[in-house]
């Protein structure tokens, strides 16, 4: 049995090593996006004007007035002190055409005191420049930048299946890094004394499993991540009924009456400001999302600078259908059934925010490790396949001079 695990393990870990040490560094770094997005791009992110702000709705009325070929459909309601409040924008239908408006941003920071664009720039482009860097690592991590084809984002799909793998690869590295009962602690340490193949050896066996129950966290959210909805989801629902996300809702993805007219966005957010009350959501009001194609509106709750949830299960969102203006689903953290919870704990889980500041560190450590475990799995397999050729190579002339004696 152990020589049909070794091949599994060997192959599974080629198939995968570029991407998990790609996915790796990205994520050791993207860990901490905001911070080093911010130090890059003080623009974007630190307001130039002292004063009240603005409201939200008003500033982003600013945005659209001052480009009408965009629609701002991500729009945070309270901007930190002294930063900038922060947009996201998509293009309008040209009446002319009929397709979108040809524009080159999608993201937007204003000042908040006086409507002011401080910056823009199209997230996750593939640029290095200093404005681009971070999207373009934060999008590499995930879906390696590879073209959506035929309605199919190849790359998430790509990576979610190489989670997968990575998954099943991990339940047979640990068996096999324990080959006997009396040689376990060898599983544990690591040689650096003798340095070498020794070391790179111990790296990748030890290595892997001091953390191993950290690195499989992180391939089954991974998992979740790029195939949530086509893959977890379906599973997770077997075992505990799941509430329907807001791209799935039927209350909010049915077709409107014929004649009706979507509500107001103030009296959609008056709406859940109170409804936010009656579930004892404490947060105030932090970012409306809205879904041109569906007419749905989703209200997330959190202080300002808290959009990625540091801390538990993430942040409380209530989504709204924008022609009646009634609740239409929500996802509160620590609400709904095991398998809801399971769902919520996902990204938290991921990216290590559930514990805050520690958890971010420990994931850029587990991000550094899966890189390491990658290339030193890649070093080990080449060094063992130069091995075998030469092997095989001194059988061939072997042969070759028995033959010439005999003869």
């Amino acid at each position: 049995m152990r020589p049909v695990l070794v091949r599994l393990h060997r192959w599974l870990g080629v198939a995968t090593a570029l991407f998990l040490f790609v996915s790796g560094l990205t994520g050791a770094v993207i860990a901490w996006d905001h911070e080093i997005d911010a130090w890059l791009n003080p623009a974007l992110f630190y307001a130039r004007t002292e004063g009240a702000a603005l409201p939200a709705l008003e500033l982003a009325h600013k945005v659209e007035a001052a480009d009408p070929r965009v629609q701002v459909t991500y729009l945070q309601l309270g901007a930190e002190p002294g930063h900038t409040l922060q947009m996201l924008v998509t293009p309008r239908t040209n009446p002319a055409t009929g397709a979108p408006f040809d524009v080159d941003y999608s993201q937007v920071a204003v000042d908040p005191a006086t409507g002011v664009i401080q910056g823009k720039r199209l997230w996750g482009t593939v640029s290095l420049a200093r404005i681009d860097l971070m999207p373009f690592l934060y999008k590499l991590h995930y879906t390696l930048h590879l073209p959506v084809l035929g309605g199919i984002d190849t790359g998430t799909w790509l990576l979610g299946i190489v989670g997968i793998l990575w998954f099943f690869d991990s339940g047979i590295a640990l068996v096999l890094s324990f080959p006997s009962v009396k040689a376990w602690r060898k599983s544990f340490a690591f040689r650096f004394k003798r340095g070498g193949y020794a070391l790179t050896f111990d790296l990748h066996r030890s290595g892997g499993v001091w953390i191993w129950g950290l690195l499989l966290m992180v391939a089954i959210t991974s998992i979740s991540m790029n195939l949530g909805d086509p893959v977890v989801r379906p599973l997770v629902s077997r075992l505990s009924p799941l509430a329907p996300t807001m791209f799935d809702n039927p209350e909010l993805t049915r077709a409107a009456p014929k004649g009706s007219t979507a509500l107001p966005v103030e009296s959609v957010l008056a709406t859940a400001v109170a409804d936010a009350k009656r579930l004892d959501i404490a947060a105030p009001p932090g970012a409306l999302y809205y879904l041109p194609a569906m007419q749905a509106y989703g209200v997330g709750f959190f202080a300002p600078g808290n959009d990625h949830g540091d801390g538990g299960l993430g942040n409380a969102w209530l989504y709204y259908n924008g022609y009646t203006g009634k609740l239409a689903g929500s996802s509160i953290p620590g609400r709904g059934s095991a398998g809801d919870i399971f769902m919520q704990a996902q990204f938290p889980l991921h990216s290590g925010r559930i514990i805050g500041v520690t958890g971010r560190v420990l994931i850029s450590c587990v991000g550094v490790m899966v890189a390491i475990l990658s290339a030193t799995g890649l070093m080990i397999w080449l060094r063992k396949r130069t091995a075998r050729s030469r092997s095989a190579a001194s059988a061939r002339e072997r042969v070759a001079r028995g033959q010439s004696v005999s003869s």
